[in-house]
């Protein structure tokens, strides 16, 4: 395997008794340069090192998440818990996805809005605005969910259909 980021040992912070180091990168991938200074995560098991995953600003990883194929977690996002993040997806803004939740395929999580428990988003959809995804539910296809809307139980919102 060629590892494509090392952790910069003296760049640490403390989350949750966890500690978490900054990453930097050791080669070329994707839009990540070589030497490029990425987030936190607390271990090698958050981020693969295969495909073009990435951590980069103050965006954290930790627990027993897990960030791989090509999705990007960025500015002030946490991905914690079990949570897992594939595919093309982003989560960036605040957002928070943790518990068992997933976030897969071209799905964005951003503006402060929380995935959690063992729900779902994937496909095109978008979660922003403070919006609550969580339960057993799942947004996917087009979907949009924002403006402090809350998804749960075992909801399915997919299509082009929106919830603000």
């Amino acid at each position: 395997m060629n590892k494509k980021y090392k952790f910069i040992t003296n760049d640490a912070i403390t989350v949750s008794g966890k500690k978490l180091y900054r990453i930097k990168a050791l080669r070329n991938f994707g839009s990540v340069s070589k030497g490029e200074v990425g987030g936190y995560i607390e271990k090698e098991g958050n981020l693969s090192h295969e495909g073009n995953a990435w951590v980069c600003g103050n965006a954290l990883i930790y627990g027993n998440a897990w960030v791989s194929g090509n999705a990007l977690i960025h500015e002030t996002a946490m991905v914690y818990g079990n949570a897992w993040v594939s595919g093309n997806a982003r989560v960036s803004e605040g957002a928070r996805v943790y518990g068992d939740a997933e976030v897969s395929g071209n799905a964005e999580v951003f503006g402060n809005a929380l995935v959690f428990e063992i729900a779902r988003v994937s496909g095109n959809a978008k979660v922003s605005e403070y919006a609550l995804v969580y339960g057993n539910a799942k947004v996917y296809g087009n979907a949009k969910v924002g403006g402090k809307a809350q998804i749960s139980g075992f909801t399915n919102l997919y299509g082009d259909s929106e919830v603000y």
